[in-house]
């Protein structure tokens, strides 16, 4: 993968996995990755990976992941980290990221398959073939829309996988809110350090939601500006140069450069 790419990219095509169609896997190395053969480094897995890093396979734009962590981690802001983009399957993508069936619209509820792929298959390759911190504290999870939607449903089922919880714009509104129902439902706090965020122009509803979604978690225990980062982009719309915008405090907040 050539082109306007930055840093050290590959490409693993047609991921094969047991429950759930193959797809693309993309796997992006920080600075110094191949010059230090003992060093291990944090994961970050991303949803709708063909956004990320390649303008030539994005809708629309891609989020410049790729240079924005480039330099980031060169100039020392952020922890160097693994960054894996997951492509989704395109037709099924709505059936995927949702955790549940909407009657209404008779689509969804895939996230369990989703699920086992990610975190049963997927991540251990990850964890064989490159020099990952495997641990919950040193891996975080993220999307967008019902990307983040599906980042935040798996996060709270699986905690003891995913410590780090990127959830851009999420579908709140998906099947009557019921990513907010499972917040509610949460018996105790969970290790999770959650950066949460939504734009000023991506409809009424959507800040709206986000903030209610903000105030169940803070009501479960989290603390505003501690583990849980909120974020109200002024201007932003629901779009991947939008998100791609925000890439850089999302990093900053999820991997702050250790003393």
């Amino acid at each position: 993968m050539q082109g306007q790419l930055q840093g050290t990219i590959r490409k693993h095509e047609k991921f094969a996995a047991e429950s759930i169609e193959p797809r693309d896997v993309h796997v992006y190395l920080p600075p110094g990755y191949g010059s230090s053969p003992t060093e291990r480094f944090p994961v970050l897995y991303l949803h709708d990976g063909q956004n990320l890093f390649d303008p030539t396979t994005a809708f629309g734009e891609d989020w410049k992941v790729d240079s924005t962590a480039e330099s980031l981690i060169q100039r020392g802001e952020v922890e160097p980290m693994i960054i894996v983009g997951i492509a989704n399957s395109g037709e099924k993508r709505i059936d995927e990221y949702t955790p549940t069936k909407d009657e209404s619209r008779q689509k969804g509820g895939e996230a369990e398959k989703y699920g086992r792929m990610l975190i049963s298959e997927l991540k251990p390759f990850i964890d064989r073939l490159y020099r990952t911190r495997p641990d919950p504290a040193n891996t975080g999870l993220g999307g967008s829309s019902l990307g983040g939607l599906i980042t935040l449903h798996l996060g709270l089922r699986h905690s003891s996988v995913f410590g780090k919880l990127a959830v851009l714009s999420p579908s709140v509104w998906w099947d009557s809110r019921k990513i907010i129902h499972e917040v509610v439902a949460l018996t105790s706090k969970l290790p999770l350090r959650i950066w949460l965020d939504a734009g000023t122009r991506e409809g009424p509803d959507v800040t709206t939601d986000a903030r209610m979604l903000r105030d169940a978690l803070v009501a479960k225990g989290w603390k505003v500006d501690d583990d849980l980062k909120y974020f109200e982009a002024e201007g932003a719309e629901h779009n991947e140069r939008a998100w791609g915008s925000r890439v850089d405090r999302v990093l900053k907040y999820l991997f702050p450069k250790q003393a």
